[in-house]
């Protein structure tokens, strides 16, 4: 029996439906938390302030007994008038002993407040490592400035490829191919919401370049069966739309499978090997491409399909009322 899209297309809207929902409310939960004020927890490179990395000395006896508790962090910030920084532990396993790393991003602080906060820390949880020991500090006119650049380049990647859509294709085509596109990225932004209220993920400017990478390969897969569906209609126009996606989507599923397979492959041989730096990057590619690969099967082409149908019936009923 063939694979059938159509046929459960009720069952793709409400999944998709689902997880974007639970991203809103995750991005309006973000949004009221006072520690983060926006829809997703914002690295340094938007916010600007002061980000400090701390690593507890284990060479120092009894130091590493015990993991960091970030109770004793946040009194200590709390001591220091900072209360509402962002507190987040890189080594969370108690049973390793050998690294225990704390990360703190608070206010632009000057260097005499940085030695005062890092001696009080010392104090309450541990002697740190001199080596490992990081401070970062980026303004808040930088911050800004990367942030509305990233999303200045995003609307421009959506404005550009819904004009080109729109000159290959009909104007429906191009429609629904941007609503694949928003929820390509709704997905991800909703995914790392949650993932920055549960585990204190941050997104970077990296996340930005990763949501345009994601537009770019959402969109050559939609083009890719939206290519098929104008064949098949051109061989057999008297097919009912409904047929036409199916077999659109059935010759082009398995290419559709093997292209985003190879390409998440290395994807996730970066998340688990390839450091801190580039972690969530190829994090939000994962969630970004497996999201474009659904959106271009489930969603871009059993909404059209809808679209022609119910335009059809419209037409069909018009003519019978002349």
């Amino acid at each position: 029996m063939a694979f059938s899209v159509i046929k459960r297309r009720n069952l793709w809207w409400t999944i998709s439906g689902a997880v974007i929902l639970a991203g809103i409310v995750a991005m309006g939960i973000s949004w009221s938390r006072p520690d983060i004020g926006a829809p997703l927890r914002p690295a340094l490179d938007f916010v600007g302030g002061t980000r400090l990395q701390l690593e507890l000395d284990c060479s120092v006896a009894n130091n590493c007994d015990g993991p960091i508790e970030i109770t004793q962090v946040r009194e200590v910030l709390a001591s220091q008038g900072l209360a509402n920084s962002s507190i987040q532990l890189l080594d969370k396993d108690s049973s390793k002993k050998d690294k225990q790393i704390v990360s703190i991003r608070t206010k632009t602080l000057n260097v005499d407040e940085r030695s005062n906060l890092q001696s009080a820390l010392s104090q309450k949880i541990g002697a740190f490592d001199p080596k490992g020991i990081q401070i970062d500090t980026v303004g808040p006119t930088t911050g800004r400035q990367i942030f509305i650049s990233g999303l200045i380049a995003l609307l421009l990647s959506f404005a550009g490829i819904t004009v080109y859509l729109s000159f290959r294709f009909k104007l429906d085509y191009a429609f629904f191919a941007f609503v694949a596109l928003f929820h390509d990225v709704f997905v991800t932004l909703g995914v790392f919401s949650i993932l920055g209220l549960v585990l204190g993920v941050e997104v970077d400017s990296l996340f930005l370049v990763s949501l345009l990478t994601i537009v770019g390969f959402s969109v050559n897969d939609t083009v890719v069966i939206y290519d098929r569906v104008r064949e098949v209609i051109a061989r057999n126009p008297d097919l009912h739309i409904n047929q036409v996606v199916d077999d659109a989507v059935g010759q082009t599923l398995t290419r559709s499978i093997n292209t985003t397979l190879t390409t998440l492959l290395p994807l996730i041989c970066i998340f688990l090997f390839g450091g801190e730096t580039l972690k969530y990057f190829a994090l939000a590619l994962l969630v970004g491409f497996t999201a474009g690969a659904y959106s271009s099967i489930f969603i871009a082409s059993t909404m059209l399909a809808w679209w022609r149908d119910r335009k059809s019936d419209s037409v069909t009923l018009a003519t019978e009322k002349e």
